[in-house]
Formats: C-alpha cells, structure tokens, sequence
C-alpha cells in the first residue's frame, strides 16, 4: 500500500485541460487528497487506472473517443479496481442510468460547491456509494420509461432468489435513497440491524456497493416513479 496511507489517490479523465487543472489545484490543497494522474479521454484514463493504482478515478461522462461511461467499465473490471467518480452536468441525466451500471459508485457535477466535491471523493474512497435521492428518482423514472423494463443490456427484470421479506423492505427503502438511518427509522429498527441487513443484501445479491442495490431494487420492480 501507499506510504501515506490516509492519502487518497486520485485520477482525474476530462478533456478540457482547463476543467483538470482547476480540479487539481482544489484537490491538492488538501493534506489528504492528490491527483495522481490526468488524463484527456477515456482510453488514456483506462491505461492509467490500470498503471498508477489510483484509489478514486474521476472521469468525465463526455469524452472523444471512449466516453467516461466505457471507461468505467473497463476500469472497475480490472483488479483492485478504483472507486468511480463520474463528473457531469445536469443536462446529462440521460448517462446516469448507463454509468451506474457501468459501475460508478457516485456523481460529481461540475458547479458543485468545493466542499461537495472533497467530501464525495472521501465517502467513496471510503467504500461507500455517493447517490443522492434526487438522481434516485432520475434514474427510477428513467428505467419506468423503458417499454420493456429491461437495462441496457437488454437483460430482464432482476429476480430476487433468497431474499427475505424484511430484506426486501430494506432494498425498497435503499432504492428510494433512503440511508441507513432513515431505513431504521421507517422499519422501527436499530441502525445497526440496518446496515446489517444492507450488508446480507450486498452478499446475496453480489453487489458492488450501494448504488447497484439502487439498480437492482427497480429492476426488481420494488421502486416506481410513485414509489
């Protein structure tokens, strides 16, 4: 591991140098944060994941060549895969849905304030998902539009083999942005039987992390757009 090890290692992928450069220097402000890295498409970002180790890759959903959402998934594919950060714009709601099941672990918009940023790098290095309701709901409208119900790979509506009724409230609530917290305060549980009840859902369903139980609960058909 790093020398450092409470230093998060980062790869930014965007290809207007002057959006990287502005990053870096908030970024490497902080005592606990460096890039790494920079790369200006997603073909380069890709070679550098897999040469520089990073722990957080930031990539740019729009990017010539092989966009940030290809990249993402070639990245999380290789071994001691980075976490995924995926910047964007509010106007590119329509990649949502495709980079969360490319396996991005949350989102970044461009006009965010600092701070945001710096926090959604650390919760997700931490190994936690960064997705807020808002984008919850995007991506629940979004997957109800489609006449088929099915994702982009064409694959079906996600049975849920092995799990419980209970564990299935949980995933509803989980898909409807809910946090561990707000999960235990709907259910009347404690927040530790929550997060362990995440935690069983996360092995049985072979999910990377919180965003994908998101996806896999409206697959499942457990959310809808009035859910």
């Amino acid at each position: 591991m790093s020398d450092a090890p409470a230093e998060i290692r980062i790869l930014l992928a965007d290809d207007q140098p002057l959006v990287r450069s502005g990053l870096r220097v908030l970024i490497n402000d902080n005592p606990d944060l460096q890039v790494v890295a920079e790369a200006g498409s997603g073909g380069e970002a890709v070679a550098l994941a897999a040469s520089v180790k990073p722990d957080v890759a930031v990539l740019d959903i729009r990017m010539p060549g092989m966009d940030g959402i290809e990249a993402a998934r070639r990245i999380v594919e290789s071994p001691d895969a980075p976490r995924v950060l995926m910047l964007t714009t509010f106007d590119d709601d329509d990649y949502v849905y495709g980079a969360l099941r490319a396996g991005a672990s949350g989102f970044l918009v461009k006009d965010m304030a600092l701070e945001e940023i710096l926090s959604a790098i650390r919760v997700v290095a931490a190994g936690d998902a960064l997705i807020a309701p808002s984008v919850t709901r995007r991506l629940i409208a979004e997957f109800a539009s489609r006449p088929d119900r099915s994702g982009p790979a064409g694959s079906p509506v996600r049975k849920l083999a092995g799990v419980t009724e209970r564990e299935a409230e949980v995933l509803t609530l989980v898909g409807r942005g809910l946090s561990n917290s707000e999960i235990a305060e709907t259910l009347v549980i404690s927040v530790a039987t929550a997060k362990s009840h995440v935690a069983r859902l996360l092995t049985k369903l072979d999910a990377r992390d919180r965003v994908q139980l998101v996806i896999l609960a409206y697959e499942a058909g457990l959310v809808s757009t009035r859910g």
